[in-house]
């Protein structure tokens, strides 16, 4: 089983999950962290760090956040792995908690 980052972390992107990861699989984009569902191995230590709680094991993502596991899946390839933490987004405070934050994904690997 893996876990998956969903959408509270949109324009948040705080980074205290990386840290305490064992295998290195959250990886950065622009406004995003996503976790490569191959390398995740369920520890769970992850979840409780998330200080937005927008990290899930895969079983259970909430209703209407489904479209996360692929898009962990999808985007893990394709972006940087990131194993140190940075600071969250200038104004993360003020996402956290906004709903259908999904069309301000920013795919492009740029950072």
């Amino acid at each position: 089983m893996t876990h998956v980052v969903t959408e509270n972390c949109i324009n948040c992107k705080h980074t205290d999950c990386v840290e305490v990861c064992p295998v290195d699989c959250f990886h950065e984009g622009p406004n995003f962290l996503v976790i490569d569902p191959e390398s995740c191995i369920d520890c769970t230590l992850c979840v409780a760090e998330c200080p937005v709680g927008a990290i899930y094991p895969e079983d259970d993502v909430p209703a209407g956040q489904e479209q996360f596991l692929a898009i962990n899946a999808e985007l893990a390839p394709l972006w940087p792995v990131i194993d140190r933490k940075k600071p969250a987004m200038p104004d993360a405070k003020q996402w956290d908690g906004v709903p259908d934050k999904l069309k301000l994904l920013i795919r492009s690997a740029g950072l």
